[in-house]
């Protein structure tokens, strides 16, 4: 059974899902830079890109918002696709839905097909087919009977005057009718509420999406979840009343957490948190990850580290990886890592091993919610694949780029920073007739300066023929330095 923990403070929601007392998924929301997936805006299109087919639309956001063709609805005449160019002119109002979270210097995603999301369906209002509503089936639900049967249930439920399509969520195939007929109607009473505010003057935001402790209640609670334990009374009350008006049946395993110690800090999430943060994961057996994101992908380098195994080489590969597999599914949920992802395991010479890890890897991403693409085996022995990304990982959410190295992950050494210093000093000397030069810099490179490079820039100081004198900057990092002529 799975408990969800929601830990709420005035300008952040974090969310934790722990199975067997063990985190699995982390959410955090903050409310000055709140996702906006599923938000509909009025845009305006600033700009149509004939030779892209696509279109960047202004919808109040720091950053104009990406619309490629092929998520405009509709765009297709006859059967035959249309250029973009006859679809859209500059300055025109449209409406559109964000599908992709701005991230990093890419804008947000856009997409004209308008979906609402209830708890037991995914209502497609724009999807016209009056003769006969379509009905899709979440791919989740495999058994064909149950599918046919459930299109059916809900074709049933649909008005008369329905044109909009709909797709059955997971969470639908054990859901009464009752339940079913409630969740058409909130979708399609909502729909009505964002026609009315579609004539807003662009660029404006006219529906956002839940929150995230609603959206937790409505995706993620189902029969397997033992409770939820909210910290804030407020809050509990609020989650409460969406919970009795909108899905009953979740209501009663809302439980408000009164106890004395911080609610992450007695299930240990704030250190799963750190954890989560750091490049290096150990594993139980000794073996390691190293986890590295980059602007193009994430890297996942398997290590044995101390594990040395019992029997021979081979088999301790062979354990260190299937564990490694294991521990790589829960770090991609823990960071939401998205994007392309190479794995480096260990190498394995044999084909059996090789299989038995993909086939564990897959088996423990089976419990992901999020899409995802796992290709075998490439001829280096690596393993090629992709998670649909929405939305900033947790690092990117939490941590921001160093400023001493700028992101790099290391920085110049003392050493290298001193000649950096000589080479500048002598195109001082040559470019400016000075009488003194001083350097500022920090602690170590003066150190330096002081003790192993005293003779070089003794030496330099007799070449150009002037003194050199040096102050210590302790604000300065060990790459900062400057040069000046007195």
């Amino acid at each position: 059974m799975a408990e969800i923990l929601i830990n709420v403070t005035p300008r952040e929601t974090r969310v934790a899902v722990l199975e067997a007392g063990v985190v699995q998924e982390l959410l955090v929301e903050r409310s000055a830079s709140r996702g906006r997936v599923g938000n509909l805006y009025v845009g305006r299109v600033a700009r149509v890109l004939p030779g892209m087919q696509s279109a960047f639309v202004d919808i109040g956001l720091e950053r104009a918002a990406f619309l490629h063709v092929a998520d405009l609805w509709p765009q297709r005449k006859g059967g035959e696709p249309r250029a973009i160019e006859k679809l859209l002119a500059e300055g025109q109002p449209l409406l559109v839905q964000v599908l992709k979270d701005p991230i990093g210097s890419k804008g947000a995603r856009l997409s004209t097909q308008v979906s609402l999301a209830g708890r037991l369906l995914v209502y497609l209002p724009a999807l016209s087919c009056k003769a006969d509503p379509h009905i899709g089936i979440s791919q989740k639900i495999e058994d064909e009977g149950g599918r046919a049967q459930l299109r059916d249930r809900v074709k049933e439920l649909l008005p008369p005057d329905e044109t909009g399509g709909f797709i059955v969520r997971t969470l639908a195939e054990t859901a009464s009718e009752e339940e079913l007929r409630a969740d058409i109607e909130y979708l399609r009473n909502l729909w009505a509420a964002v026609r009315a505010r579609a004539g807003a003057q662009a660029p404006q935001l006219i529906y956002e999406d839940l929150s995230l402790a609603q959206r937790v209640l409505r995706d993620m609670v189902s029969a397997s979840t033992s409770r939820v334990l909210v910290d804030s009374r407020e809050n509990h009350q609020k989650l409460a009343a969406f919970a009795q008006g909108y899905m009953p049946q979740v209501a009663g395993k809302l439980e408000h957490y009164t106890g004395e110690r911080p609610l992450f800090d007695l299930y240990n999430v704030e250190q799963e948190i750190e954890k989560a943060l750091a490049r290096r994961v150990d594993l139980k057996s000794g073996g390691t990850l190293v986890i590295d994101q980059t602007e193009a992908m994430t890297t996942i380098d398997v290590n044995t580290g101390g594990f040395v195994g019992s029997r021979n080489f081979d088999d301790t590969v062979f354990k260190t990886n299937l564990e490694a597999a294991q521990a790589i599914a829960r770090q991609l949920r823990l960071r939401n890592l998205g994007g392309i992802i190479v794995l480096d395991f260990i190498d394995m010479q044999s084909e059996e091993h090789r299989a038995a890890v993909l086939e564990e890897f897959k088996r423990a991403l089976a419990r992901d919610r999020t899409r995802m693409t796992v290709n075998g085996f490439t001829a280096l022995g690596l393993v090629e694949m992709t998670r649909k990304r929405t939305r900033e990982s947790l690092a990117h959410v939490l941590c921001e780029p160093c400023p001493t190295c700028g992101g790099r992950g290391e920085v110049k050494s003392a050493v290298t920073v001193c000649y950096e210093i000589l080479r500048e000093i002598l195109r001082e000397a040559r470019a400016f007739n000075a009488r003194e030069l001083r350097i500022l810099a920090s602690q170590s490179v003066i150190d330096l300066f002081l003790e192993e490079e005293a003779p070089s820039l003794e030496m330099l100081s007799a070449f150009i023929g002037k003194p050199v004198s040096m102050q210590v900057e302790a604000s300065y990092t060990q790459e900062q330095f400057d040069i000046v002529l007195l």
